[in-house]
């Protein structure tokens, strides 16, 4: 007798993505940021106004889009895990301890 499970690869939702790596948002975001990046860059140079802070400032938009879509441990990415935080804290919760009980009856007061 022939059992038809099988076993599905740990990457498969990677074939799903753009390079392996993106969502759509995901890429929308860091060509986005490095959009706004190279636009402020070309204004800069441009302009005689090439000091320190406003370089830093025109690579700021890149920096942050690229942390956003970096890949994070058990999650997507950093937009990802930080969605899951805003979430979890935002949401009411009720947590009742309930020791090692094997039966539990919920009454609510």
């Amino acid at each position: 007798m022939i059992n038809n499970q099988f076993l599905i690869p740990a990457n498969t939702k990677r074939g799903e993505l753009i390079f392996g790596i993106f969502m759509p948002v995901d890429l929308i975001i860091l060509l986005t940021g490095v959009g706004i990046t190279i636009l402020a860059l070309v204004i800069i140079t441009t302009s005689n106004v090439m000091d320190t802070f406003t370089s830093i400032l025109a690579v700021l938009p890149a920096l942050i889009a690229a942390l956003l879509v970096f890949p994070f441990n058990n999650y997507h990415n950093v937009r990802t895990a930080i969605g899951e935080v805003i979430a979890f804290y935002s949401n009411r919760q009720k947590y009742v301890w309930r020791g090692w009980c094997s039966s539990y009856e919920f009454k609510d007061k």
